[in-house]
């Protein structure tokens, strides 16, 4: 291992910055081919689903939460003119569609109900019993019907060289061999409502002070997603809203970006490697809001070595209370079920790294 100054890490580690990004570039521009391949075939056989188009630019369908491990949200068609439910009802069924005696619990945090009454205009299939039970579009369900799409797409697109299915997974994984190395993709079903804003996003809070408020609401125009992950219950998202967030970041000429770039990279390299990381880029970046929030100031922001310190100080706090807020919906913790273990080992590193910045020789 090799010390440095934390003024130090800027030159060592953007290289390797600008070589990761060549490399997931070329990893995304193989997997959303794919992904693109095998959403077609699925709409055509299910006109639920849409195709993934496939994109020169910036594909907002696929997220890159680690160097291995992709997620491509499908967008779900025949789903127009959402409202919230106003009124809260027991729900007393299983899976299966039998009753049960008792209620099932209530969603919590990111997780909601959905009916297929909170849409105005809904296809006549979003009422089969295939997905629906009791007027509730089951996630579980849809999550099932989806599965055996993907599974024909890929016999029927001739993937099977290159795409594979990952069992003993609650929601859709494959295998994609991409030519620099496998990559874990979860696929999955997703209604955008770019016509609204959650109510459970209470944002902005009260005082704050960043972003500033006209761009508060661009980020709110772009509405949110609910993902098909779970069960009972769909998983709110915020991707697109996020990415304008990032994209953003440093009108302002700060360096705000740059040590998020070289955090993602320490995680990658030194803290959290491997093929399934217990922290994620979405931590990372949420990480970042929450630091950019507190410190609001275009002072705070200029000098790197004053920086990135305090935002990996912030990183080790959140780590090593096990604790770490979703960023537009307070009361969710996106380490709750997360292995307290590996987080503990993270939480180590980490704070091994501030006593000592350390970087691997490259």
């Amino acid at each position: 291992m090799k010390s440095l100054t934390v003024g130090d890490l800027e030159d060592c580690l953007l290289n390797k910055v600008d070589l990761r990004r060549q490399q997931i570039s070329q990893a995304v521009e193989e997997v959303q081919k794919v992904v693109h391949h095998l959403t077609t075939n699925i709409s055509s056989q299910d006109i639920r689903f849409q195709a993934v188009p496939y994109s020169d630019t910036y594909n907002v369908n696929i997220k890159v939460l680690a160097p291995s491990q992709f997620l491509a949200t499908v967008p779900v068609k025949g789903l127009a003119g959402y409202r919230e439910a106003r009124e809260q009802r027991w729900r007393y069924y299983t899976l299966q569609g039998t009753r049960l005696p008792c209620p099932l619990r209530d969603p919590e945090g990111l997780q909601q109900w959905l009916e297929v009454e909170q849409f105005m205009k809904s296809l006549w299939q979003w009422h089969e019993t295939d997905v629906n039970i009791d007027g509730d579009i089951v996630p579980a369900k849809v999550l099932l019907v989806f599965r055996k799409l993907v599974e024909n797409a890929i016999r029927t697109c001739h993937l099977s060289g290159k795409v594979s299915m990952l069992g003993n997974r609650s929601s859709v994984w494959v295998a994609v061999e991409t030519s620099a190395h496998p990559v874990e993709l979860e696929l999955v079903p997703t209604v955008e409502i770019p016509t609204a804003w959650s109510e459970k996003a209470r944002w902005p809070r009260c005082l704050q002070r960043w972003p500033s408020q006209e761009r508060v609401e661009c980020i709110k125009s772009f509405g949110f997603n609910l993902l098909a992950s779970s069960s009972y219950h769909w998983q709110l998202s915020f991707f697109r809203a996020e990415q304008v967030l990032l994209e953003q970041l440093d009108d302002d000429g700060g360096c705000r970006r740059k040590c998020f770039q070289v955090m993602r990279q320490l995680k990658e390299d030194v803290w959290c490697p491997g093929n399934r990381p217990v922290i994620t880029s979405h931590h990372l970046q949420t990480v970042l809001f929450w630091t950019c929030e507190k410190y609001p100031h275009v002072k705070d922001w200029q000098v790197f070595s004053k920086a990135f310190p305090r935002l990996v100080r912030k990183l080790h706090k959140c780590v090593s209370q096990h604790f770490l807020k979703h960023y537009f919906v307070r009361n969710s913790n996106l380490f709750q079920c997360t292995n307290p273990i590996e987080l503990d080992a993270v939480a180590q590193r980490v704070s091994t790294f501030l006593k000592n910045p350390q970087i691997s020789p490259p």
